[in-house]
Parts: C-alpha cells; sequence; structure tokens
C-alpha cells in the first residue's frame, strides 16, 4: 500500500494506492486539520511508503511527517521523468504541483495538453503530445487577485458577485475582470499549443468557475497531483 499526499496552499489530499493501481481510500483534510491525519488513516491498511508533493512549507511538512509511520519521499522536479522532459531552465525551480501534474497529463493523453491548475495561484503549462514541457505562466488565483484589489486600493471592496459580461456595478466588475483576464490567459496559451487536436486538463479550487467560460476542450479533473504521484509510486 503506497500512501500519495498532495499538499497545497489551503488543503491535504490523501490516497492510498494499491499495488495495482487503483484507490483503496481518498480523502482531503484543511492544513489547519493536518494533526488529524493519522486519525484519519485509522481503519484502512498500513501504508509501507510514502509519497508526496508539498508546496505548502517546511513547517507542514514536518507536521505530515509527525503523524507518519514511514517518512515521506517529497518530489522534486527532474529534468526527465515518467516520460516528461522539463524544459525549465533551472528544472527544480518548477513547482512540484506543476511537476506532477504534468506526468498525470502525459499518461492521460496522447494529445497536446494545456494543464491549468486553478488554486490560490493559477498555474498554465504547456505540454506537448511528446511529453515535451515548453513552459509555462503563473498568475494569481481568482480569490487572490480580489483580495489584492481590495487591500491595495482605498475604494475597492472585497467583490462578492456572480459573473457578468457587461458589469454594471463594481462587485460585479472585479469578479468578471478576474475570470475574464484568467480566461484569456487559458485561451491564448491553449493557442499556442503547435500539436492540434489538443486538449485542456483542468484542476484545483476555482475550476468550476472557470470551465463554463472556456471555449476549448476542457476537462475538469480534480485530482490531477494525485494521480500524477500514483504513476510516479507505480513507476519507481
Amino acid at each position: 500500500m503506497i500512501l500519495c499526499l498532495d499538499c497545497g496552499n489551503t488543503r491535504l489530499k490523501w490516497g492510498l494506492l494499491n499495488a495495482d493501481g487503483a484507490w483503496h481510500a481518498r480523502g482531503a483534510l484543511s492544513l489547519l486539520q493536518i494533526d488529524t491525519l493519522r486519525a484519519a488513516l485509522i481503519g484502512h491498511p498500513i501504508a509501507e511508503r510514502v509519497i508526496g508533493c508539498n508546496v505548502a512549507g517546511a513547517d507542514n511538512a514536518q507536521r505530515i511527517a509527525a503523524q507518519l509511520e514511514a517518512a515521506p519521499e517529497w518530489i522534486v522536479p527532474q529534468r526527465e521523468q515518467c516520460g516528461v522532459h522539463n524544459a525549465y531552465l533551472q528544472p527544480s525551480q518548477l513547482g512540484a504541483d506543476r511537476w506532477v501534474s504534468l506526468i498525470a497529463a502525459h499518461a492521460m493523453s496522447d494529445r497536446a495538453t494545456l494543464v491549468v491548475n486553478a488554486g490560490t495561484a493559477t498555474t498554465i503549462d504547456l505540454l506537448e503530445a511528446n511529453g515535451h514541457f515548453v513552459g509555462g505562466l503563473i498568475l494569481p488565483g481568482l480569490d487572490l487577485m480580489r483580495r489584492s484589489l481590495a487591500h491595495n486600493t482605498a475604494d475597492l471592496p472585497l467583490a462578492e458577485a456572480t459573473y457578468t459580461p457587461q458589469p454594471r456595478d463594481t462587485h460585479a466588475a472585479i469578479v468578471s475582470g478576474s475570470l475574464e483576464a484568467t480566461v484569456g490567459a487559458i485561451e491564448r496559451m491553449y493557442a499556442r499549443l503547435k500539436q492540434q487536436p489538443a486538449t485542456c486538463l483542468l484542476a484545483g479550487g476555482a475550476a468550476a468557475e472557470l470551465q463554463p467560460l472556456l471555449h476549448i476542450p476542457v476537462q475538469n479533473v480534480d485530482d490531477l497531483v494525485l494521480r500524477g504521484l500514483a504513476r510516479i509510486a507505480l513507476s519507481s
């Protein structure tokens, strides 16, 4: 049994993986609940191996390790792994969650793929059909865009509204502007994929807000990082 851990900026997702690649169980905790991970795993088979992706800092990595019998193997991006080639100038500087998501995407499709993780930050990565990751974007997530306007301007509020194509009040203008900016970046990057037909894999907490506005082939994959971790674990 292998325990896969996806520690993001807001949640810790976990999955117990059988040797045949099937999930035995999965769950999620907020970062404030990390200290209950051991309790969440009670009643499930003990994992002989723990593999994880952590973008939430060393303190949270230590808190997770304290809950486990086996020491976690934290993924560090490589120049090449599981058929994916990393074109970053310094491969280890690529976010671990982005790298693992690219590995999952390559395993899921033989097409060129745009890999989008829409969470605290939004990342938009270009993956060619042959597994070459050629580059990508990082921009503030939807909530971060809204909060930055509220915190760094004198008169703009922390906006709560629904999307509208032609906003006529300030809240709707901020919410719609954040969505339009993100959707525009995704669609511009999709157009740069040289190999067509291509697809877009969309993950993260803001995926449900973005998907209806995208005019490209898109698939919402909530567990993209866990899928990538499973691929790495089974290949090694």
